[in-house]
């Protein structure tokens, strides 16, 4: 029995319905949403010389040439790969960037080889929008509360544990901070939007009565921008401040950015090339605030790095405590205190980790 072809946005993203993307490569690696795979009807190259034939000599012209340049081997490969991607995916869906000519191409040459498959109406476009208009409706509608805390807090990790929680960081794909970098990079800036914009739209549907909670960020993440209007209502939202001591704090951003940093970029380089790239994130991430650290103090914290790299190669780690304490205490401590200062929202709870956390799940619900 076939299925419809469906315009029900909201059900697509609140499944993880598989969803294949036929626009070209390039169009893509732009902008896409999760649970797509890129299988496109044409190559970028074949989609440049289809778009200047349509400018030229019109949309009749256009497709002539786009079916002379997908044909044959190439038509058959193509084909070939969209129908694993259904069989592997039965309840899937494809779509092109206005739910037109391409996906209708597509989903007529699976017809045409025994697979009725459905595409999504409007496509990616109508898709984008809803997204961007749901989102902007949700933040708008909803109650806020604001995660924050000195660096080193484990407001990530307190986050994680809460329901009513969206990661922006993990959205983001950074840590956050100037030393936030992650070996695997962070997404395009409009696949970060939709996937944000995914988030609100569970979190409207999984509990629309309780406020939303979000760490404190500034509008960038790493390259990552909020939205601006989302960014306005963090501003004046109500502040719980996680506390804890400098040790807790040193000891936890060491396991971040220390150990955990190291761990990835092995993973992903290997040992001794991890390393290497390892140490000239540190490096590059210090040089990064070196105007905002100062002349003399940069040279005493780079001297400090590079000595606790020289000796972490050599099999001890202990000693970047030092450099990321007075980072803590002499440069990150004081910019977050200007920045709790001036914010709008008031702060409503101030407590350990354990009691801001008991605290959040007891208020939760909007008043």
């Amino acid at each position: 029995m076939s299925r419809a072809d469906t315009e029900d946005f909201t059900r697509l993203f609140l499944t993880d319905t598989p969803m294949m993307d036929t626009r070209a490569p390039l169009e893509f690696s732009k902008g896409a949403f999760p649970h797509t795979v890129s299988l496109p009807l044409m190559s970028d190259d074949e989609r440049a010389k289809v778009g200047t034939c349509y400018k030229e000599q019109g949309q009749a012209a256009a497709l002539t040439l786009g079916h002379e340049l997908v044909c044959g081997e190439t038509k058959q490969q193509r084909l070939e790969q969209w129908l694993a991607f259904a069989r592997q995916h039965p309840d899937g869906y494809l779509y092109c960037f206005r739910g037109g000519l391409r996906s209708q191409i597509v989903q007529q040459w699976m017809k045409e080889a025994g697979c009725d498959y459905p595409r999504i109406i409007g496509g990616y476009k109508a898709m984008r929008r809803f997204l961007i208009d749901t989102q902007e409706q949700i933040v708008a509608d909803s109650g806020f509360c604001i995660l924050a805390g000195h660096t080193g807090c484990a407001k990530t990790d307190l986050l994680n544990t809460l329901d009513n929680s969206i990661d922006l960081e993990g959205i983001a794909h950074h840590r956050g901070s100037s030393f936030g970098k992650r070996p695997a990079g962070q997404p395009a800036q409009i696949d970060f939007e939709n996937t944000l914009a995914i988030a609100f739209l569970r979190q409207q549907h999984a509990a629309p009565q309780q406020r939303i909670l979000l760490e404190d960020e500034s509008r960038l993440i790493g390259r990552c921008a909020l939205p601006l209007y989302l960014r306005e209502r963090m501003t004046v939202a109500p502040v719980v401040v996680v506390t804890a001591s400098l040790e807790q704090r040193v000891e936890h951003s060491f396991r971040n950015y220390i150990l955990h940093k190291l761990e990835e970029w092995q993973q992903a380089e290997g040992l001794e090339a991890g390393f290497i790239a390892f140490s000239e994130d540190l490096t590059d991430s210090l040089q990064r605030i070196q105007k905002r650290l100062g002349g003399v103090q940069y040279q005493k914290l780079d001297a400090l790095l590079q000595h606790a790299l020289a000796e972490h190669q050599r099999g001890d780690n202990s000693l970047h405590r030092e450099w990321i304490k007075i980072l803590l205490s002499e440069y990150c401590d004081p910019m977050y205190e200007y920045q709790l200062l001036h914010r709008e929202g008031v702060t409503e709870f101030r407590g350990s980790a354990a009691e801001v956390r008991e605290y959040l799940v007891a208020s939760a619900r909007l008043v």
